[in-house]
Order: C-alpha cells, then sequence, then structure tokens
C-alpha cells in the first residue's frame, strides 16, 4: 500500500464531507457543536462583561481603581512609577481635627483632597443643610464642605468661616456623599472636605501625628498590574494596595454566586451537547464501516483512513465553532440590548478571549466525545467488503472513557468550576443511572406479561421496546439524564434566586447610624420604630486592638496580607451581647454559659478571622481597649451572614465584660420611600450621630439579581438547545435500523396509521418512564447539590411529578417527527439501498 500525499487526502476529504452535508448526514453533529460553543461563548462574553461592569462600579467605592494607602507620604519613587505607567493620580491626607468657631469647638475627621480626586465616582453636595444635592465639583483652595451634623453641632450657615488648624476656610457647600466612604461605617466624627493646597497653611500635620494618606490610581488593567508589580516589593510596613476585590463582600458574594450558577448551567448545556456529538459521531462512524472497507482495499492505509475522517470531523468541527462563536456573540449582545435600562453603569467591550475559548470548547468537546467511535474507521478489515458481518475492533474502553473524562476536566478548568459543585452532580447523575437503569430493566422484562391481551399498535410499540431491552433502557436513561439537566437547571434557578431575594428582602436595612450616644438610646430607639418597618438592635460599640494571644505579640503569629493581619493593624469595634444575633451561628462552641468558672471573660470570635488568626476554644486573647489591657476567653466560633445589611462584628463579648468603658451605639433600619423629611428631622433631633446610607449598595445587588435571572433564562434556552439535540441524535442512531423494520412491516400489509400509532406508543411510554427517571434523579442531585454546593435547606418538589407527563409528550413528539422517515420509506427503496 502506497501512502497517500496529505493535499489529496484534505481535498478528498472535503469533497466527501460537502456530499455528506448536502444528504444530511451531519446537521445534528453540527447543531450540537454549535450549541456547546454559543453555550459557553455566550455565558464567557456575559460573565466577563457583567463582571467587568461591576468591578467598574466597585472601584466607585474605592474612588479609584487602585489605592496606595499609608501612615505616612509616600516615596516620591512610587508616585514616579506610576505617572511612568500612565496612571491618572490623586491624592488625599485624612486626620482628625478640632473645627473651632469663635464661641465652641467640634472634633472632626478632615480630609484634603487634590483638584483630581475622587477618580471614580463623583462627590455630592447640596447648597444648604438637608437640601437636595447635585453631583461633581469639589471646594477651591480657602474653601471648605462639610456634613449636615456639623452644620448643626457647630450652629453654622453657608458662608460662616471655620478654623482647621491656623487657616480660616468658608464654608460653601454642604457634604452629602463620599464615594470612598461608603463603608467607612466607623468614622464616627462629622467630616470636613478641604482643598490639598490648603494643608500647609493649617500646620496640624506634625512629627507623630495620626494622618492616613491616599494615592489614589486609576489606568488600564495592564498598566495597574504593571504598577503594582514594581510598586509591593517596595511597601514599608505601614502601606498597603487596596483594589475593588478587597472592598465590599456582598457584591463579590453576589458576582461569586452568579458566576457559579451560569458557569453549572453552561457546562450543563455542554456535557448534553457533548452526549449529542457522541451519539452523532458514532452513527457516522458506523455508516462509514462499508466505505472504510472499500478504500482499504483501494491501497489507503490504516493511517490514510483515520487521517481522512479526522480531517472531515475537523473541518465540520471548525465551522460549527466559528458559527457557535458567531451565534454567542449575537446572544451576549442581545441579552445587554434587553438589560440597557437595568445596567446603569457602562459595559467594558469584551475581547476576543471568550470567543476562542468557546471555539477550543467545541473543538475539545468533539475530539473527547467523536474520537472514540471514529478510532474504529481505521480498525475495518478490507475483508469486509465481502462480508457485512465483519466489525472493526473496538477501542479499549480505557481509550473511551478516558477521552471522556479528560474532555470534561478541560471543560471544568475552563469554565473554573467549583470541584466540589460537578462532583456533587456527578456523583447524583451516576447513583441515578446505576439504581434506575437496573430497575427500569426489570420492568421493561415485567412487561413482557401484559402483551398478549394488548392492542396490536401497544404489542408493536412495546414489542420493539422489549426487543432490545439494553438499548431501551439505555434509551430511557438519556432521555431522563436530558429531562433532568433541564429540571435541575430549573429548579436552582429557581431556587437560588428566590434565596437570593430572601436575603435582599424589600425591606433589607438602607441606612446604618453610628455614634448614639447612651443618653439616647431610648428615645432614639423608640423614634425609629416610629419610622422603620425593620430595624436591628441597638450594639453597644467599643474600638479596641488585639495586642496578644495566649501571652504571645499577635504581630508575630500573624502571616502578612491575611485577613488576620489586617484585624490586627487596626482597631475593631467591639461589642457585647447577651443574645446570638440574628444572622449568626455558633459552629464551635457554645453561646454563653452562666453557670461555667472561668478566670477570663468569654469572647465569641467570627469563624473566617479564627481559622485565619489559628484560634482554637479556650484561647486566651489579650486587647487594648481605651488604654487598658482587658483579656477574654474564646467561648465559642461563629459563621456571620455579610450579606444581611445588618450591624456584624469579629468579636462578640459576653455581657458585663466592658461595660465599664464608654461605649456609643450602633445600629441599622429601614426607611421606607419618601421619608427623607423624617431622616432630617431624626439627624436634626440627634445631632451626634452619622447618618450613612446603603440605598446604592441595595441598589446594586438588586440588579445584579436581576442581571442574573435575565441571563439564567437564556442559559436555559441553550440547555433545552442542547437536549433536543441529544433526542434528535438518539433518535438516528436507530433510524437505519427503524426504516427496515418500518419497510418489512409494509410488505407485510400494515398500514401508516398503525405504524404511527405505534411509534406514538413506543416514545410516549419511553418518554414516560424517562420522566419518571429524571424526577427521582433530579431530586436526588439536588439534595447533594443543596447540601454540599449551595449551603441550602432542601425540601421536595412536589412539581417534578410533572416530568413524567412532559417527557411523554416531548419524547413522544419528537420521537414520531425524528422517525418520519422510517414512515415514509417504501419497501422496494430500502431493498435497493441494501
Amino acid at each position: 500500500m502506497t501512502k497517500l500525499p496529505l493535499a489529496r487526502l484534505v481535498l478528498l476529504a472535503l469533497r466527501q464531507l460537502w456530499r455528506d452535508t448536502r444528504a444530511g448526514e451531519l446537521h445534528v453533529l453540527f447543531a450540537a457543536l454549535v450549541i456547546a460553543v454559543a453555550a459557553s461563548t455566550a455565558i464567557g462574553y456575559f460573565s466577563g462583561r457583567l463582571n467587568g461592569a461591576m468591578q467598574l462600579r466597585a472601584t466607585e467605592f474605592l474612588g479609584a481603581d487602585l489605592v496606595l494607602r499609608g501612615s505616612a507620604p509616600t516615596v516620591p519613587a512610587q508616585i514616579d512609577a506610576g505617572l511612568a505607567a500612565g496612571l491618572d493620580h490623586a491624592r488625599t491626607v485624612e486626620f482628625s481635627s478640632v473645627i473651632a468657631t469663635d464661641e465652641t469647638l467640634q472634633l472632626s475627621s478632615v480630609k484634603a483632597a487634590d483638584a483630581a480626586y475622587p477618580l471614580r465616582g463623583e462627590l455630592r453636595s447640596a447648597a444648604e443643610p438637608f437640601g437636595p444635592e447635585t453631583a461633581g465639583g469639589g471646594p477651591a483652595p480657602g474653601e471648605a464642605w462639610a456634613e449636615a451634623r456639623l452644620f448643626t453641632v457647630l450652629g453654622l450657615s453657608i458662608g460662616d468661616h471655620i478654623e482647621v488648624g491656623r487657616k480660616p476656610l468658608r464654608l460653601t457647600r454642604v457634604l452629602t456623599y463620599e464615594p470612598d466612604r461608603v463603608g467607612d461605617f466607623y468614622s464616627l466624627t462629622p467630616r470636613v472636605l478641604m482643598n490639598l493646597d490648603d494643608l500647609p497653611d493649617t500646620g496640624v500635620i506634625q512629627p507623630g501625628s495620626r494622618v492616613r494618606y491616599r494615592d489614589l490610581w486609576r489606568g488600564s488593567s495592564s498598566a495597574l498590574q504593571a504598577y503594582r508589580s514594581q510598586v509591593e516589593p517596595s511597601l514599608e510596613a505601614h502601606q498597603r494596595l487596596e483594589t475593588a476585590e478587597d472592598g465590599n463582600r456582598q457584591i463579590g458574594n453576589a458576582l461569586g454566586r452568579a458566576e457559579r450558577y451560569l458557569n453549572l448551567a453552561s457546562l450543563a448545556a455542554i456535557l448534553l451537547a457533548g452526549v449529542a456529538v457522541a451519539l452523532s459521531a458514532n452513527r457516522f462512524a458506523n455508516r462509514r464501516l462499508d466505505a472504510s472497507a472499500l478504500l482499504r482495499c483501494l491501497g489507503l492505509t490504516r493511517r490514510d483512513v483515520m487521517v481522512l475522517y479526522m480531517l472531515q470531523l475537523g473541518v465540520l468541527g471548525l465551522c460549527a465553532s466559528l458559527v457557535g462563536a458567531g451565534l454567542g456573540w449575537l446572544t451576549q449582545l442581545g441579552l445587554f440590548g434587553v438589560l440597557d435600562g437595568l445596567i446603569a453603569q457602562t459595559i467594558p467591550s469584551g475581547s476576543l478571549w471568550p470567543a476562542l475559548a468557546g471555539i477550543a470548547t467545541g473543538l475539545v468537546a468533539l475530539a473527547g466525545f467523536a474520537l472514540p467511535p471514529l478510532a474504529a474507521l481505521g480498525r475495518v478489515p478490507p475483508l469486509r467488503v465481502l462480508r457485512r458481518d465483519l466489525l472493526p475492533v473496538p477501542p479499549s474502553s480505557w481509550v473511551i472513557y478516558g477521552a471522556a473524562l479528560l474532555a470534561l476536566a478541560l471543560i471544568m478548568w475552563r469554565l473554573s468550576l467549583d470541584l466540589k459543585i460537578t462532583l456533587a452532580l456527578l456523583a447524583g447523575g451516576l447513583v441515578a443511572v446505576v439504581l434506575l437503569g437496573g430497575a427500569l430493566m426489570l420492568a421493561l422484562k415485567g412487561l413482557r406479561r401484559l402483551l398478549a391481551g394488548a392492542p396490536l399498535p401497544w404489542r408493536l410499540g412495546l414489542g420493539q421496546l422489549l426487543r432490545h431491552p439494553l438499548a431501551a433502557a439505555g434509551q430511557s436513561l438519556a432521555f431522563g439524564l436530558i429531562l433532568l439537566a433541564m429540571a435541575l437547571v430549573a429548579l436552582l434557578r429557581g431556587e437560588l434566586l428566590d434565596t437570593w431575594q430572601d436575603q435582599l428582602p424589600d425591606n433589607a436595612p438602607n441606612h446604618f447610624v453610628l455614634n448614639v450616644l447612651p443618653a439616647d438610646v431610648e428615645a432614639f430607639g423608640a423614634r425609629v420604630s416610629a419610622l422603620s418597618d425593620f430595624a436591628a438592635p441597638l450594639y453597644p460599640v467599643v474600638p479596641g486592638r488585639l495586642t496578644a494571644i495566649n501571652g504571645e505579640p499577635v504581630r508575630e503569629l500573624v502571616s502578612k496580607d491575611t485577613r488576620g493581619d489586617r484585624a490586627t493593624r487596626r482597631d475593631l469595634s467591639l461589642t457585647w451581647a447577651a443574645e446570638l444575633p440574628d444572622g449568626n451561628r455558633v459552629v464551635a462552641g457554645h453561646w454563653w454559659d452562666e453557670d461555667a468558672e472561668s478566670t477570663a471573660p468569654g469572647v465569641s470570635v467570627e469563624s473566617e478571622l479564627a481559622e485565619s488568626l489559628n484560634l482554637q476554644l479556650g484561647d486566651r486573647l489579650t486587647f487594648s481597649v481605651g488604654g487598658l489591657e482587658r483579656d477574654a476567653r474564646v467561648t465559642n466560633l461563629r459563621e456571620v451572614d455579610w450579606d444581611s445589611f445588618q450591624p456584624n462584628f469579629y468579636m462578640i463579648f459576653e455581657p458585663g465584660t466592658l461595660q465599664d468603658i464608654p461605649a456609643t451605639y450602633m445600629t441599622s433600619f429601614h426607611a421606607p420611600a419618601g421619608s427623607e423629611q423624617a431622616l432630617v428631622d431624626l439627624a436634626r433631633t440627634f445631632p451626634s450621630i452619622t447618618l450613612l446610607q446603603v440605598e446604592a449598595l441595595l441598589a446594586q445587588l438588586r440588579g445584579i439579581i436581576a442581571q442574573v435571572s435575565l441571563a439564567v433564562e437564556c442559559v436555559l434556552l441553550f440547555v433545552l438547545a442542547a437536549g433536543l439535540a441529544v433526542l434528535f441524535a438518539g433518535l438516528q442512531a436507530t433510524l437505519d435500523e427503524r426504516i427496515r423494520q418500518g419497510a418489512l412491516l409494509r410488505a407485510l400489509g400494515a398500514r401508516r396509521d398503525l405504524l404511527v400509532r405505534a411509534r406514538r406508543t413506543e416514545f410516549g411510554l419511553l418518554g414516560a418512564s424517562s420522566g419518571l427517571l429524571a424526577a427521582i434523579g433530579c431530586e436526588a442531585v439536588s439534595a447533594l447539590l443543596y447540601r454540599f454546593a449551595f449551603e441550602l435547606e432542601w425540601h421536595p418538589h412536589p412539581w417534578l411529578l410533572l416530568l413524567p407527563l412532559l417527557g411523554a409528550l416531548l419524547v413522544g413528539g419528537a420521537g414520531v417527527i425524528g422517525t418520519r422517515r422510517a414512515l415514509n420509506a417504501t419497501p422496494l427503496g430500502v431493498l435497493r439501498e441494501s
């Protein structure tokens, strides 16, 4: 045998592929690949661009893309490095100072900012206290903006002068919003914003002063990363880099859940499309056994035959992948068009990476699921030309399953899918296949006794299933997996979105209140109860710093840049409570035990912080509180729901521990729409309080949920399309045999309507059994996912009992449509083809 040149092989492969495509041989395989690539590409673009938009929004709460902060001025080399990288720069300096008027004094938090501040977001101010606010601008040299409560406390008006150190400044606006102050809930003194050019004249910054310097940077991702890589090695002990990822926990959690669910749904669509590819490729290979034998007789080597068909599938896969990438790109454009009214911020343009990754996903799925049946074509013996009963030696089972598992692993890596979710999904599916498949085999064998008295269409339909019970059980399982995947994605969509909505109800707290004086607690609580339909309890707050663990300095025990390191570099807000707060759950130890005897009072520690600090029950912690040393023993560890928008604490002390130390109180509450005047009256009645609005965060989280909901609807369409592709691929796999059987029955005198009724019976029963299997399997898989992946409480889903009826209608209708060629084939035509 002579080796055929590669150019000739390519030409022959393209010619045969064109012929098969015109004949409709590869439509299902092509459609399955298009669906897999389109789903992967659309989800990649949607997740990437939506995440970029949310990250851009998150940078507004930082005031920049990157912040370098420290307790001393930034060295010139660090500034020059950022400017050389082409980044935009702004500077702020924050410190506490006594604001003086002719009659009184008030300790305030002063921020001096240059004209470029902020780089992300906008300042908002009003022309008079509690008046309507406008966005933009900033104080000019010689001017200052102050919060409304400073006007109230000092009896000031617009145009009055205040003194910051030695510098008199004229009040020109009322400061109502700073973008980078969101989340800084523990700034207890009124804010004054001044121009950075006036700072030297104040004389307040002296050696040893407690000052926070912040250098804000804005630019492209690559420039920011380059600057970060250059500066990080030179950071001093007091310096730290901050990005949006270090910011709001609630937004990060919502985005993480959204992306995890979308990737899970995308995996379901891709796996279903992969099954359709495997079924279609198997039929592709079986229908080319005779052609492969003939090519071997004409002199082609085994390698040439393999290369020929690999070229055909490769070209087909590349074309389908390109079409799927284009369809996925158009789909995400349509999604963002629909979301235009929901997403207020600018959506970053997508790169080519999601499209390239989607194309790679399609080719990996084709290689993993189609190459094993294709490998048999190279083993076809030339003698099959004379003896059609000769079959090629099948490839090793390890090759088949290994290729599929490798493809699955690569797709999971591409989606960055949580291993725990995937294992729960695969384990549940495997258990359902083994148990329900065995039960289905027994049920099919038990149906034989019912055939004797059944009508002829039933006997023909059931006879088709009982003639090959293993194949029938396999089809039922395949169709059941289709319904299971679609039902599971729909179930999780509803359950997860409902759970997210429950975590963010309409009456979620949208205002935090700080610095409530002990003498005002009772009166303030009564006012808030009258104003709000939901208010958290008033918690005492005492600033304190963790200094030692079991007598050893804490700085020697923590790793750099960990949560424990960050928590020990600053004062924590300490509180005490007799009852476990809502949204907290004890995971180790017990809540306060009044009968326990201990040399030190108890303290409850947030579990993630405890893990970072390597804390154990019984450890002795030392705190510096109000200049005094206080010891406490770790009594229990708590999980905290940081998404609740209620006051949450890393450390909660046992009652009676800190009562002798001066404290203020804080709470959160929900103010209904139209409460603006009531809030103004509240601030005037209690001038010491700090009233912080978090409505911007709530609106952003609700926007994410709405956006994810629509994205999920789109993914469900891909899952449905992939399921239908599997369904028709399974029908095509048995189409040749059905054509021969239909022709034989027609030759024996069967009418067409009898064959139609037999098909309806066969596929209706097949669909009903598939729906039953899907309902049971969906409950099993959802229980595993709820328990191990999403940490939700599982409960039965009665609506899944509709799946047998849905399966009978879907599989029955698709079966009749998909096998209509078997009903129309004439005996003479089938005889001639044979």
